[in-house]
């Protein structure tokens, strides 16, 4: 056959030629169908609401308790004497010199993080001025705080695809008591909570764009049979590692949400590919996602983890730093749960396999540390608030009524950590819809609950001899603000779409069964916000008399 190269326009072309024909577009598994925001404006309206909500809430009276410079624990709530000073620490010799507690039992970020907020309010040249503003370590976990609020309203909104359940979830993240006193003290769980939303958002983001690539490959009559191209660049799903690994950087119990997380993104893919019909997915999964995502599930994450101990590698006097000089190359790397690698690991440069030992000695701290605490509490108890934390407590006592600001003898101000108890009592109902409707429906909303309910919450019954406190819910919490966000959504039901045709007596029973669901979820919301009302004095030190004070204990264990 001789092929002609120069035939005129318009001539036919040889019989054996013949130009294939287009292909026919298809329709798209309702699966991968893009979300197309009807009201983006009211969208991002309802957003401001809650970013005011959380800004007034989360900064009003950050200050207080104030610091003081001759006895500074005085001005500082709970932890915040190791982590605000650890802050100082780091802005004059790039690492924790730990002087007085000599042993370090979390990795930099956290602490980078209260620096930056010290460095912006006072210079760590002015001596010991820095006790003095409390303000300066409480900025940066106040605006971490929002940005939290602010994100889970618009994961909810995308997972949800609903404005309203959008708004709902920002407004019960804003009104959740936990998470608004980590906001405004100075330790490291509100950055860790932060940095897991922020990851699995861009997580939640990546799966919506990638089921979209695929839906537009089929609706332009791609065959898919036999697998899936490549799915092309994926910078979301780049960014949620980084941010997963930036988690781990803040406490090593990060490693649970981003193992579980990681898995989750990987299981989506899955699914994808199976929605997109084709017939092996799972030989078509290893090659389009599993083995591109360990340069964006595995070796981004790391590569972020490592870069937040910069201050470390480069210092001459960090903790361990110098680990690896006096022990020989051929030492075996220890893991936990008594594993040992096969293998030396002397290939390992010497500061990375200081930071292994290191890393190693602060585990098991954390699994042996079990001494006694007044406000220690085991998992089992955290979900209907067993045992909250003291973070601060003053009581003074007066001669007479008159003497006193509260109107009483005896005034008190307490920061209490614990959750908003009528938000936080509906979990547990919440968590056995949410298993049953994953069971009946495979909803993968439903799943990404449950896997960040293994990472946060059954976890911790691997070691219950540990010392544990109720704040390691922290990460946890607005998985389960977006699990009870889609039971609201359940029990206000869906609409009445105006093209199907009902007969008067079904009607009347949907409409009657909506007005009940939209009536019911709306005095869940209203309970919330009185209980959120009632408990703020609590949440937040405000004057009380010791009667008012009492009668915000509900229970025994509070006090």
């Amino acid at each position: 056959m001789t092929a002609t190269l120069d035939a005129p326009a318009g001539a036919a072309a040889p019989d054996d030629e013949v130009a294939e024909p287009p292909l026919a577009a298809r329709a798209v598994p309702a699966a991968l169908a893009p979300w197309h925001d009807p009201h983006p404006l009211l969208g991002w309206l309802g957003t401001l609401v809650i970013a005011i909500v959380a800004g007034v809430t989360r900064f009003w009276a950050l200050g207080f308790p104030p610091g003081k410079n001759a006895i500074p624990t005085n001005g500082m709530n709970f932890d915040e004497i190791y982590y605000a000073t650890e802050a100082q620490e780091m802005l004059r010799y790039g690492f924790e010199d730990n002087r007085g507690y000599m042993f370090i039992v979390h990795p930099p970020l956290g602490k980078w993080l209260i620096a930056f907020g010290e460095w912006l309010v006072d210079s760590p040249e002015t001596s010991q001025q820095w006790l003095t503003n409390s303000i300066g370590w409480r900025l940066m976990p106040a605006l971490f705080g929002c940005a939290g609020v602010i994100m889970i309203a618009r994961i909810a909104r995308r997972m949800l695809r609903s404005n309203l359940y959008g708004f709902i979830a920002g407004a019960l993240m804003a009104m959740e008591g936990m998470s608004l006193v980590l906001a405004r003290t100075a330790i490291l769980d509100i950055f860790l909570q932060t940095f897991v939303i922020a990851g699995f958002g861009a997580l939640v983001i990546d799966r919506d764009k990638t089921r979209a690539r695929l839906g537009r490959l089929i609706a332009d009559g791609a065959d898919l049979t036999f697998g899936a191209p490549t799915l092309g660049p994926r910078p979301w799903r780049l960014a949620g590692g980084v941010l997963l690994g930036l988690a781990c950087a803040v406490k090593w119990t990060g490693a649970y949400f981003f193992i579980g997380l990681l898995l989750l993104s990987l299981f989506w893919d899955r699914a994808a590919l199976k929605s997109a019909g084709v017939r092996r997915p799972s030989r078509n999964w290893g090659r389009r996602s599993v083995l591109p995502g360990i340069g964006s599930l595995v070796l981004a994450p790391v590569g972020a983890y490592l870069l937040t101990y910069l201050g470390w590698f480069v210092g001459e006097n960090g903790w361990s730093r110098h680990w690896a000089d006096s022990n020989t190359a051929s030492t075996r790397l220890k893991m936990p749960l008594g594993i040992r690698l096969p293998f030396d690991w002397g290939w390992v440069p010497g500061p990375i396999r200081s930071l292994g030992s290191w890393t190693y000695q602060a585990y098991e701290f954390h699994i042996h540390l079990d001494s006694g605490h007044a406000y220690a509490s085991g998992p089992w108890s955290w979900l209907v608030l067993g045992r909250p934390v003291d973070f601060y407590y003053k009581g003074t006592n007066f001669t007479t009524a008159g003497q006193s600001p509260c109107g009483a003898k005896t005034c008190a101000r307490e920061i209490l950590l614990i959750g908003t108890p009528i938000l936080w009592w509906a979990f547990v109902p919440m968590l056995l819809w949410l298993a049953w409707h994953w069971l009946t429906t495979r909803d993968w909303r439903a799943g990404a609950v449950w896997m960040a309910f293994i990472a946060g919450w059954l976890v911790w019954f691997m070691n219950l001899n540990r010392t544990m406190f109720l704040f390691y819910m922290a990460p946890l919490v607005p998985f389960l603000i977006i699990g009870l966000t889609m039971a609201l959504g359940a029990m206000i039901g869906p609409g009445l779409p105006a093209t199907v045709e009902f007969d008067e007596y079904e009607h009347e029973y949907a409409a009657r069964r909506r007005r009940w669901g939209v009536a019911g979820a709306s005095l869940f919301m209203a309970l919330v916000i009185a209980d959120f009302v009632w408990m703020w004095p609590i949440f937040t030190g405000g004057l009380l008399s010791y009667n008012d004070w009492h009668a915000h204990m509900w229970l025994p264990s509070w006090v």
